[in-house]
């Protein structure tokens, strides 16, 4: 059988959808990334905001018309939410709701699977998977109670894998050619609090780098209420990534108050304090909600100064899109669009700024960079792009393709045009 596989969303959508991928080629089928060529496709979908479900049904309409015979199943969060409006798309024959997703593939082939079989992974080499970074789901659902998420609804209540499973899995990864290793969850920063381990991310990230030959680990989006000052003194093991990715949502303590985050502004910028003082130069990203319900200018203003001076390397903002089931979504004074979007681009200019501001802090320092793919070619040679350690996006012309190795390079220059910093690779040939 043939199975082209598809997600829309996050980190943790991704995880997910390629563990699917690996599932199948275990079980002996091909993967393609043509879906006009697939008997089977996999959609895993997302329902964080309203833009994502258009998103999700967009991607579904398109797979049917490139392939209207293939059989499309379909999992994710909006499936989990929304099924009856999953199941009217055209195409679809299966749905299947987040806490059934783990059975997905066996259900689909009838087939037993071995999730840790080596060899059936190392035989397949589906181009659209690459051999970079291996993104592990270490823990799913959340226990939080923010009061604009959906997550709680859509994925469950918080629940951790077992220590030894995701080294094993991590140990796979690193046979198959993954050269990175990121790990995933909807609240990565309560790993192991359901098993009985207060302390349960620190546990497990010490347990990676103590038992696996991981060249890189990178963690995802961390609650900053998860953490505390100790948890960075981590990155003294160069091996960990300099990048954190921190959600504030809000630089307005009213409205993080009304967000249900349990968080402040003094509280977050002493954790943000601490992660410079021990990690080594870091690239700290966040994410940022604009137009939640009863946000005034005033508030917005106090949230902007705020996250300026975080001078934060990145930002992922986002309108408020009200999600049913959510306590946000029955506040009074809802912000209009217009205002939505005139919010949005400052804020994101802001953010687009940092991320410049932060490349240009790295110029003429050497980095490892992992280079994940070739973006092209030129008289001189394969343009190849790549990450540095702590995420900077960098861009190389090389006499060959770099992909999957990771080489120190020299960063040069910032491609204001491209939004990323130009490299010298410190290799031979």
């Amino acid at each position: 059988m043939k199975v082209h596989v598809r997600h829309v969303g996050c980190r943790l959508n991704q995880s997910e959808i390629e563990t699917m991928a690996r599932q199948f080629i275990a079980l002996g089928h091909d993967m393609t990334d043509d879906p006009s060529a697939a008997d089977q496709i996999v959609v895993n979908t997302c329902a964080v905001t309203l833009d994502a479900t258009r998103d999700s049904r967009k991607l579904i309409r398109s797979l049917y018309r490139a392939n209207p015979s293939a059989r499309i199943a379909v999992t994710g969060c909006y499936a989990q939410i929304a099924p009856d409006e999953i199941n009217r798309l055209p195409g679809v024959q299966t749905v299947v709701g987040n806490l059934e997703k783990d059975r997905l593939v066996p259900a689909i082939t009838g087939q037993i699977l071995d999730p840790f079989e080596v060899e059936p992974v190392q035989r397949g080499e589906p181009p659209w998977i690459g051999r970079t970074r291996a993104f592990i789901k270490v823990q799913d659902g959340c226990d939080n109670a923010c009061t604009f998420c959906v997550t709680t609804i859509a994925r469950g209540q918080g629940r951790s894998r077992l220590i030894e499973e995701v080294v094993r899995e991590i140990q796979l990864m690193l046979a198959a050619g993954y050269q990175e290793i990121v790990l995933t969850g909807v609240h990565l920063g309560s790993y192991g609090h359901d098993l009985g381990m207060v302390d349960g991310l620190r546990r497990l990230v010490e347990t990676i780098l103590t038992q696996t030959d991981a060249q890189r680990l990178r963690l995802s989006s961390l609650e900053p209420w998860d953490l505390n000052p100790d948890f960075f003194s981590l990155w003294s093991d160069r091996r960990l990534c300099p990048h954190l990715h921190l959600p504030l949502q809000s630089g307005c303590d009213a409205t993080l108050r009304r967000m249900a985050r349990r968080t402040t502004q003094q509280q977050f910028a002493a954790l943000i304090d601490a992660a410079r003082t021990q990690i080594d130069h870091p690239c700290i990203t966040s994410d940022i909600i604009v137009g939640f319900p009863g946000e005034t200018d005033t508030e917005f203003d106090e949230s902007l100064r705020f996250v300026e001076r975080m001078n934060f390397a990145g930002l992922h903002v986002f309108r408020y899109s009200a999600r049913p089931g959510t306590a946000a979504a029955r506040m009074r004074h809802h912000v209009s669009e217009t205002v939505k979007r005139e919010r949005s681009a400052r804020m994101i200019a802001l953010g687009q700024a940092g991320e410049r501001a932060y490349a240009l802090s790295q110029r003429d320092s050497v980095r490892p960079v992992l280079w994940e793919q070739v973006a092209g070619s030129s008289a001189e040679g394969f343009i190849n792009i790549g990450y540095t350690d702590s995420y900077v996006r960098v861009s190389a012309v090389h006499p060959r393709p770099l992909t999957n190795l990771i080489t120190l390079a020299r960063l040069m220059m910032y491609d204001d045009q491209r939004q990323w910093m130009r490299v010298e690779p410190l290799i031979k040939g």
